[in-house]
């Protein structure tokens, strides 16, 4: 689908390229809508706006990419819960909308570094397209999409002590497939159209986190992927700068 950019989310043909520009103007615009819904505001309906918000934006940068198959992948997300699970279980984001968060913060990050790393290495332009950098980092947690489930978890508070609350735990039984290659397999079958560099760069975004114990076959493809193309380091250090540095 090369040459065919929805920039504006809403199906008009623009030039090619016009995503990077479209990011940015997105970045600008919901920042100042989050700003002004008071996304620190702890009320219920101000979390659902503050949810819609980011889920405009999220919709809007894929569609940007006009990539074949993104309308059934945005209906399937929405089936599977995607825009309302949280992004892990007690580590970062472990809230209703954590995950939709994680993913345009994933998306920021790689995009900035992206700008960065071109500056320095004006050759490897070509190799991050901003459509793949967009579609590999918004997706690239598609796995968890369906493994949340509320449940009541104890939890020390502030005094130390422990007690129930609200919180998440994980259940696997939908589809056991791992991480990345769970992410990959249910947006094949969801009919994205993805380039060979998209496909490896969610596959090994957790890098050797995600690699099967004893497995000199996994350790082999991972360094090999990575050397085919800088799209996997891109969205592994952005997904990194997300958790470890973004979302404390």
């Amino acid at each position: 689908m090369a040459g065919v950019d929805k920039a504006d989310g809403t199906g008009r043909e623009c030039p090619n390229g016009r995503s990077f520009s479209f990011w940015h103007v997105t970045k600008k615009q919901f920042a100042r809508k989050l700003y002004l819904c008071g996304v620190n505001q702890r009320t219920e309906v101000m979390k659902n706006k503050c949810t819609s918000i980011m889920k405009e934006r999220f919709t809007s940068l894929l569609l940007s990419t006009g990539r074949r198959g993104m309308d059934s992948v945005l209906s399937r997300l929405e089936e599977a819960g995607f825009f309302e699970a949280p992004a892990s279980t007690r580590f970062h984001l472990n809230r209703k909308g954590g995950l939709l968060e994680h993913s345009l913060n994933v998306c920021d990050a790689a995009m900035s570094l992206r700008e960065r790393v071109v500056g320095v290495r004006p050759e490897l332009e070509a190799q991050l397209p901003v459509e793949s950098v967009i579609i590999a980092t918004l997706l690239h947690d598609t796995c968890k999409a369906d493994i949340y489930r509320p449940a009541i978890v104890s939890q020390k508070n502030d005094a130390g002590y422990w007690e129930k609350v609200p919180g998440y735990q994980v259940d696997y039984s939908s589809m056991p497939l791992g991480h990345g290659e769970k992410s990959v397999i249910m947006l094949l079958k969801w009919g994205l159209e993805m380039t060979d560099e998209e496909i490896l760069a969610i596959r090994w975004h957790m890098t050797a986190w995600d690699l099967a114990f004893q497995s000199p076959e996994q350790k082999e493809s991972l360094t090999v992927a990575r050397a085919k193309t800088p799209l996997c380091s891109l969205v592994q250090c952005a997904d990194s700068i997300s958790t470890g540095l973004l979302e404390r």
